[in-house]
């Protein structure tokens, strides 16, 4: 069993070496399976539309299945599983993935106030992209800028519903 204070062989995988044409081809790769229409939409829906509040708002989403808002949420959330088991298996650059791919840190901190719950339904829901994100300093980091980030986009939207609702308040 390996030492708890060193890093297993698949955390030290790609911190020992250069990033290669091979990591840059993956990258590229990535890049363009974003591209897709379909994926565009998920990840609009992910980034834009859904703001969980509680775990029960993903879990009931989770749960819709069929819908649109399922098949999003599963395109967005296993794209980035995928590709964050690539830096832990060896097979991409930590480091050159972690430059070229910040929406990942984004996804994964919209959901981090709800994943112990959402865990308890769902215990793989986005276990590997944890790893990547706070196996280095950088990317928790990294993780704290995006959470406040996204606690004042958050904010925002709040005031603009109250905004809208007060005005339209007697409207009916």
């Amino acid at each position: 069993m390996p030492s708890k204070s060193r890093p297993s062989r698949n955390q030290m995988a790609t911190t020992s070496r250069c990033a290669t044409a091979a990591d840059a081809q993956i990258i590229l790769q990535l890049y363009d399976l974003r591209r897709d229409t379909e994926m565009r939409k998920a990840r609009h829906f992910i980034a834009a539309e859904f703001w969980p509040e509680t775990a029960e708002d993903t879990l009931r989403i989770a749960r819709a299945y069929p819908s649109p808002e399922n098949t999003w949420l599963r395109q967005v959330t296993s794209y980035w599983e995928m590709a964050a088991s690539f830096v832990l298996r060896g097979a991409l650059h930590e480091g050159l993935f972690f430059d070229a791919n910040g929406e990942m840190y984004c996804v994964y901190a919209k959901f981090k106030p709800f994943l112990s719950e959402i865990r308890q339904k769902l215990p793989q829901f986005l276990l590997t992209v944890e790893k990547v994100v706070v196996n280095t300093q950088e990317g928790r980091d990294r993780l704290e800028r995006l959470e406040k980030r996204l606690a004042r986009r958050q904010q925002k939207l709040a005031e603009r519903r109250a905004a809208v609702a007060a005005t339209s308040a007697g409207f009916n």
